[in-house]
């Protein structure tokens, strides 16, 4: 057991296999489930939940953690944080964002009410207030999955020295790079809502 969770790829993997029986085996255990549109709404809503945990999870360890202890963090160590584990958690939380929006609108495909929810209702035949609830998370998603892949990413390049730019440039790319992950920081709890209490409030 030790052998299998000193290694992440190993433990990753394992953990998904699990995921798939247990999807699966009730899936074949019960005629009510099968493999129709159900079972393929279950797997896209959980592939969706998994990809927000990881974007919403990084976004809220910056601003909980990372941006608020590195002025305690002696100078001497603050390299191993921009060098080593702030570009890994990016690459993890660009992608993490992408895939949730992605992922958010297969679910509404399914789901078949894309263009009722990105309308907000307004081209839906009869206005309803769960197209309306779900649809303005679905935009706070987007923004904030905008604000990570051309503001806060592009502005962290900067500051962590990834790309090439001059000295003073650093510092005003760190603080916009900021400045928007708090925006989504702000942005991510009535996202959240929207997510999560739409189906419990509308069905």
């Amino acid at each position: 057991m030790a052998a299998i969770l000193t290694n992440l790829r190993t433990t990753i993997h394992i953990s998904l296999a699990l995921a798939i029986i247990f999807l699966v085996g009730y899936a074949l255990a019960y005629d009510s489930i099968g493999f129709g549109g159900a079972f393929w709404m279950a797997v896209a809503r959980w592939t969706h939940v998994v990809a927000g945990i990881m974007w919403i999870g990084l976004l809220w360890y910056f601003n909980f953690v990372q941006i608020p202890t590195m002025p305690s963090i002696p100078d001497e160590m603050k390299p191993a944080i921009g060098k080593h584990i702030a570009p890994k958690a990016l690459f993890w939380f660009r992608w993490g964002a992408a895939f949730t929006v992605l992922t958010g609108l297969i679910v509404a495909h399914l789901r078949g009410y894309m263009v009722e929810v990105l309308s907000l209702g307004a081209l839906a035949e009869a206005y309803t207030p769960q197209y309306s609830f779900i649809g303005i998370g679905m935009w706070l998603a987007i923004i904030m999955a905008i604000n990570v892949w051309f503001v806060i990413w592009p502005n962290q390049k900067i500051a962590l020295g990834l790309v090439e730019a001059d000295a003073e440039a650093k510092p005003k790319a760190a603080r916009t790079a900021m400045l928007f992950s708090r925006t989504n920081t702000l942005l991510s709890l009535p996202m959240l809502v929207a997510m999560a209490g739409a189906q419990t409030l509308f069905g």
